[in-house]
């Protein structure tokens, strides 16, 4: 799994403020279509943004048993899925997209996270959508 965190401005005061952009992907050796069907799937789902989300079409908000929640923005089978994402009721809005595609006989999971973020820096961003990330490829079949 390899990852990118935008760097902070120098003499940034408050980092909570400034948008940020992370990403973060994998290749694991299923087909585009298993990645897919479990990414959508309540456990891939769940694994990906918390206990009790569940993707619907675009349009239709999700909400997770910790709080955080968004709205479909963008949904293409078998290629990518864009969510808002609010880490809980007050907290800052970001978009979180997932694409896939093929990589060799595996499939590659690109994971972007921009906008304000959860851990009120980029880093702790990172880590989050790292372990996400992880989590979803790791409920994979094989």
């Amino acid at each position: 799994m390899s990852s990118e965190v935008d760097e902070l401005p120098d003499g940034t005061a408050d980092s909570a403020d400034v948008e940020a952009a992370i990403h973060t992907y994998t290749t694991v050796s299923a087909t585009t279509d298993q990645v897919w069907q479990h990414l959508i799937s309540p456990q891939g789902t769940e694994a990906l943004l918390g206990d009790g989300a569940r993707l619907g079409s675009k349009g239709e908000p999700w909400h997770a048993g910790d709080g955080s929640y968004g709205v479909v923005r963008s949904y293409h089978p078998l290629e990518q899925v864009r969510v808002t994402w609010h880490p809980h009721d007050d907290g800052p809005l970001s978009m979180l997209d997932v694409q896939l595609r093929p990589d060799g006989d595996g499939t590659r999971v690109d994971l972007f996270h921009e906008g304000r973020g959860i851990a009120g820096d980029p880093r702790g961003d990172q880590d989050h959508w790292q372990q996400a990330l992880g989590r979803v490829t790791g409920g994979l079949p094989g």
